[in-house]
């Protein structure tokens, strides 16, 4: 029997490929809301980043999360998202 293939996501700070439960989705829901999806199961579009701050901040640096989901996202969102990876 064959081992199970381990799915693998790029994260959008570093650029790394890792394996997608180490890393955290951020989703945009049908109704335009951001949000980080620790489960994984959410409705919506995703983009995945490491679980620490420093991936974020280069990511949220390098406006990834925009192009990713092409629409603005405001501080607050980015703010949120860095309460709640602490």
């Amino acid at each position: 029997m064959q081992p199970k293939k381990v799915p693998l996501r790029m994260c959008t700070g570093c650029g790394q490929m890792k394996p997608k439960k180490e890393l955290v989705r951020v989703v945009k829901s049908p109704e335009q809301e951001i949000s980080l999806d620790l489960t994984g199961r959410k409705p919506g579009r995703g983009a995945y980043v490491c679980n620490s701050i420093d991936c974020l901040k280069a990511a949220r640096k390098a406006r990834r999360f925009e192009k990713a989901f092409s629409c603005k996202i405001p501080d607050e969102v980015y703010d949120r998202m860095e309460e709640e990876i602490s």
